[in-house]
This record gives C-alpha cells, structure tokens and sequence, in this order.
C-alpha cells in the first residue's frame, strides 16, 4: 500500500472508532489513530490467522477500526481523561 493508501485508510478508520468510542479526537487524530490502528490490528489479526491489513477493502477496513478502537481504549486507560465507554 502507498502512503495516500494509509493515510485514506487511517481516515475511514480512525473517523469510524472515533465515533464508536466517543469522539473527541479531532480530523488529525482520526488519521493518526487510524493508522496505527490499521498497524495494530494487522499485526493482531496475522498472530490469529485471521487476515491482514492488505489495501483499501472492507476487510481491511474493519481490521483497522478494531484496532483503531483498541489503540484508542488503551491511549485513554493511560490519559485517565474521559471514562472510556465499551
């Protein structure tokens, strides 16, 4: 994948967890928490033989919004700002 792949697929998912977890993060958060999002929940799911991060399609897609929400629950855990609603 490119880097406007990444930072496309960083939006679509960093917006989707952002507001399935609350919002509050802002445009630049969303890209950035999507992103690293895509990089951990690819890493997660490859260790479970579930799938990859591979391009801009809806499994990858929805790899990433899980792992956008798991980055997000833990960067609030460790914040301790806003409760973090599941």
């Amino acid at each position: 994948m490119g880097l406007l792949s990444w930072i496309l697929l960083g939006l679509i998912a960093g917006v989707i967890a952002n507001f399935l977890m609350g919002g509050g993060i802002g445009l630049i958060g969303s890209i950035v928490l999507g992103i690293v999002g895509a990089v951990v929940g690819g890493y997660l799911a490859s260790l479970m033989g579930v799938g990859d991060v591979t391009g801009l399609n809806l499994g990858s897609i929805v790899i990433s919004v899980i792992g956008a929400c798991i980055v997000l629950f833990v960067v609030r855990g460790l914040r301790g700002g806003r409760a973090v609603r599941i």
